[in-house]
């Protein structure tokens, strides 16, 4: 099998994250994207606003139609920072004979570097990145042995933070989340008080 890994804070999910999914699915004809939500990201420290539940259960309610996707709580059981290679040993051992696939967005690639054990990730698994159709690819560091995909995806200029915001002045998250996942932010009452 082919699989796809997504991290994020998910903090909320919104279209930009599933399009990025379904993006990568149907490019590089991945059997499965597998999210993979972070406790806390290391290079963005004041990322995540909802607790680990409360990201979880969004998740849920944005794919758990969609066969195509899986959900992995691995992270967030571990609680605290968690690096990307933690996470890939861990699904190299669930998935030890399949084809494993970290998706970034392209805007990563400049940052690649500063990575945790950026050396061993690349000879562990392949990134697809993501850029939008006609860009260039933007440099990225030389670290031996990457291997990198493109993917010519529908970039959506949607942020957690903008949406964060948008609920703080009472303003609609409808075409920038899915409905399920508004459903639940209202009814939990996310995002009212959060600064970031």
């Amino acid at each position: 099998m082919k699989i796809g890994l997504l991290g994020g804070s998910f903090d909320p999910v919104h279209f930009g994250h599933l399009m990025a999914a379904q993006d990568a699915y149907e490019q590089y004809g991945l059997d499965k994207v597998i999210f993979v939500p972070a406790a806390q990201a290391p290079l963005k420290s004041h990322d995540v606003q909802s607790a680990t539940e409360e990201r979880l259960a969004m998740l849920q309610e944005a794919t758990a139609w969609d066969n195509r996707f899986e959900i992995s709580d691995f992270e967030l059981q571990r609680g605290g920072v968690n690096f990307t290679i933690e996470s890939v040993r861990n699904f190299l051992k669930l998935y030890p004979d399949d084809k494993l696939y970290w998706i970034i967005g392209g805007d990563q690639l400049p940052k690649l570097h500063l990575w945790s054990h950026i050396e061993e990730l690349a000879q562990l698994i392949e990134f697809i990145f993501l850029e939008r159709p006609g860009h260039p690819v933007r440099s990225h560091p030389d670290i031996p042995g990457l291997r990198l995909h493109r993917c010519d995806g529908h970039l959506l200029a949607i942020s957690s933070t903008e949406l964060r915001a948008r609920v703080r002045r009472n303003l609609s998250l409808d075409y920038f989340v899915p409905h399920k996942a508004i459903v639940y932010i209202r009814e939990h009452g996310l995002y009212l008080n959060s600064n970031a």
